[in-house]
C-alpha cells in the first residue's frame, strides 16, 4: 500500500513538473506544444534581451514563431531530436541547477538572470555533450532571430526591394503547381519594356558568333 502511494505521488509530481502549468502560446502553433514554446521563448529572451547588441528582443523578433515553423518543416526523426533538446534544456536544472533560490525549477520558470547563468553554464561546461547542447540550441535560436526583417535591417542585411515586372511568360504559365487556367495576368498587365542597353565588346575580345583564328569555332 505504501509503495503504491509513493508511486502515485511520484507520478503526480513528475506530471506536474513535465506537463502542468504551461500557458497557452499567444499564437496558433504548427508543431510546438505549450511546454516547448515556453522553453524556446525563455531561451530566446535570455539569449537576445531587449536593448542588447540589437534593440529587438527574442520575443519581439518572433523567435518562438520561427522555431515552431522550422521544427514543423523537419523530417520526423529530426523533429524528435529537436523536441528532446527542448525537454533537456527545460528540465536539466534538476541536475545542473541555476544559482540562487529556486534554481531547480523548470528553465522557463527561472528569472531572466538565472536563465542567462544556466545557458552560460551549458556554454562553458568542461563536458563536451553539454557544450554541444548549447551550440545546437543557439543555432536554432539564432536562425529565428536573424530571420526577422527588423533585425536584418539593423544589420544592413535586408534584401533590396525588387520591382515585380510582368513579362510574356507570365501570360502563359500560372504559379508552380497551378493549371494554365489560373494565370492571373493579361496582356494589358505587361510591364513597359526597359531601355535596350547594348553590350560593349572589349577590343580584341572574341565574339561567340565569329570563328576563332585558325578555323576553330
Amino acid at each position: 500500500m505504501l509503495v503504491g502511494t509513493v508511486l502515485v505521488g511520484g507520478g503526480a509530481l513528475l506530471s506536474r513538473r513535465f506537463l502542468a502549468g504551461y500557458p497557452r502560446p499567444p499564437v496558433a502553433t504548427d508543431c510546438l506544444a505549450p511546454r516547448e514554446w515556453a522553453t524556446v521563448a525563455a531561451a530566446a529572451d535570455a539569449t537576445f534581451p531587449e536593448g542588447g547588441a540589437l534593440p529587438p528582443s527574442g520575443e519581439q523578433a518572433g523567435v518562438a514563431e520561427h522555431v515552431d515553423r522550422f521544427v514543423a518543416a523537419q523530417q520526423p526523426s529530426t523533429r524528435l531530436l529537436m523536441r528532446l533538446l527542448f525537454v533537456l534544456v527545460e528540465h536539466a536544472t534538476l541536475v545542473f541547477p541555476a544559482p540562487g533560490r529556486g534554481g531547480r525549477r523548470r528553465f522557463s520558470d527561472l528569472d531572466r538572470e538565472q536563465r542567462v547563468r544556466v545557458l552560460e553554464g551549458w556554454r562553458t561546461s568542461p563536458l563536451f555533450p553539454r557544450r554541444l547542447v548549447f551550440t545546437s540550441l543557439r543555432a536554432i535560436l539564432t536562425m529565428g532571430y536573424l530571420g526577422d526583417a527588423e533585425v536584418m535591417r539593423l544589420l544592413g542585411l535586408a534584401p533590396p526591394e525588387i520591382e515585380r515586372r510582368v513579362c510574356e511568360a507570365d501570360l502563359l504559365w500560372g504559379r508552380i503547381g497551378e493549371p494554365s487556367s489560373a494565370v492571373r495576368f493579361r496582356r494589358e498587365d505587361l510591364s513597359a519594356a526597359g531601355p535596350v542597353v547594348p553590350i560593349t565588346v572589349p577590343a580584341g575580345a572574341h565574339r561567340f558568333d565569329e570563328p576563332r583564328p585558325g578555323g576553330v569555332a
